[in-house]
């Protein structure tokens, strides 16, 4: 059985499976395994310090396959912004086919990313703003359910409303994204009108993902509840883990606390080392809910077959089953 849809065949890979952009987390050693493993991964632009950086890391990519693979532009409110058109001619002159756009409204960079050939994916926490993106002319969405780590908007809805709204107005290909990472989400995406998933925590807690192994230890013992929602008052939430750090960010800043109380516990040079020294209470790093589904540390390309064959099973299996007739 193949699973072909909108999204494998608009992007070019075998399977309907996106890896996530993730800070700090999505580096070559992971997208190229993603890559090879038929399914489709984002490297993190703002992961390397500068637009240099990422040309490099973008050729070590290359070195490890021949498969395609994009590159994640997060945009976000700051004090003193990175240089967003520079990262985008380095993704340009790199020759990447696919960029995955997230945070703010894409319209400055998408004229020059289209002129170059270069599909844009933009990541939505709302119907709306899925709907925007379409309008403006992005090559497709990725819908992000309130389940989801990172930043799950302020509208707090789930994926399965969240997708399922949003199948009813999009036309170009769509991505699910927050709460997957079996081959019975993968199906149940499908079912409510995406064309694929895209998986961050699930690919965190794999053998390429370069973080410390304690923190894939951490994921696996965590359940479904273990996750926080800072920055709530500041109308800018996240989700991470629930560990000290956290906790007192969330604490703080219920108390009435500013932004200013929270500054240094928040510094993303700790999250950094977090992923790269393993102790799981020094920082703020981002997980989500559905690490209560994940109990291993498999490689990549073990991991996604096992996702689509589990999809496969439960469509020619139980699905099957349920339409045949009563006493067959």
């Amino acid at each position: 059985m193949m699973l072909r849809t909108r999204f494998t065949e608009a992007f070019g890979i075998q399977y309907p499976i996106a890896q996530g952009g993730m800070q700090w987390v999505a580096r070559a050693e992971l997208v190229a395994a993603v890559a090879n493993a038929g399914a489709l991964g984002f490297l993190s632009a703002l992961t390397q310090p500068t637009p240099e950086a990422l040309v490099k890391e973008i050729a070590r990519c290359r070195d490890m396959t021949d498969k395609p693979f994009g590159v994640n532009l997060t945009m976000l409110p700051a004090i003193n912004p990175p240089p967003y058109a520079e990262y985008r001619q380095a993704i340009i002159e790199s020759g990447v086919p696919v960029v995955e756009t997230a945070g703010r409204d894409p319209s400055p960079h998408l004229h020059a990313f289209q002129q170059a050939g270069v599909k844009v994916v933009h990541k939505c926490t709302s119907v709306r703003h899925a709907i925007k993106a379409q309008s403006i002319g992005v090559d497709g969405v990725s819908i992000d359910g309130f389940e989801c780590a990172g930043h799950p908007g302020e509208d707090d809805i789930p994926g399965l409303v969240l997708i399922a709204q949003a199948a009813r107005s999009i036309t170009v290909p769509m991505l699910a994204s927050g709460g997957f990472a079996t081959g019975q989400g993968l199906v149940a995406a499908l079912a409510l009108g995406a064309d694929g998933i895209s998986m961050g925590t699930r690919f965190m807690c794999s053998v390429e993902s370069p973080i410390h192994r304690n923190i894939k230890d951490r994921i696996v013992a965590a359940t479904e509840r273990d996750t926080e929602l800072i920055f709530r008052p500041l109308r800018n939430t996240s989700r991470v883990t629930s560990n000290r750090v956290s906790r007192e960010v969330v604490e703080t800043l219920a108390a009435g606390g500013t932004f200013e109380d929270v500054r240094e516990l928040v510094a993303g040079a700790r999250g950094r080392e977090v992923y790269e020294f393993g102790d799981p209470e020094h920082g703020i790093w981002t997980i989500g809910m559905v690490q209560g589904l994940i109990d291993d540390i498999p490689p990549v390309a073990d991991l996604v077959q096992r996702i689509v064959g589990e999809a496969e099973r439960t469509i020619t299996g139980r699905l099957a089953g349920l339409t045949a007739a009563p006493g067959m």
